[in-house]
């Protein structure tokens, strides 16, 4: 069974997207999107400082069988790439939405976070792909 934590938001391209006490977010790709790339072999995070656009991509996780993009959910700035995916890829796949988060972004504008999926929204996204 898929995890979709409820106090997430998600996008249609399968990213989560938490928001943090400092006002920035921390994105991440879904349970149901690591399973379906498989096992992650690397993942190429953008630099801190970056602008990114709502939509871009801002990333790409290679798994043994397909190299695929991250979009970003929202259009702000990178604060970090999470440094543990360096060596450790496979996070992504053990812990999606923790350890395995991608980065932290700072919104350009933080209402934006109101148009994403929530939950319930993204469980049924799922079950109509199915």
């Amino acid at each position: 069974m898929t995890q979709i934590p409820q106090q997430l938001k998600y996008t249609e391209d399968h990213e989560w997207v938490r928001a943090e006490a400092d006002g920035s977010v921390v994105i991440g790709i879904t349970d149901h999107a690591q399973h379906q790339l498989g096992e992650l072999v690397y993942v190429e995070l953008p630099d801190a400082g970056r602008t990114v656009t709502r939509g871009a991509a801002m990333a790409v996780v290679e798994s043994t069988k397909a190299a695929s993009d991250v979009y970003a959910p929202l259009a702000g700035v990178i604060v970090q790439g999470n440094p543990a995916l360096a060596d450790q890829p496979e996070l992504v796949n053990t812990d999606p939405y923790g350890e395995g988060w991608l980065v932290r972004l700072r919104p350009g504008d933080a209402a934006d976070l109101a148009a994403l999926l929530d939950s319930a929204a993204y469980t049924q996204l799922l079950a109509a792909e199915d």
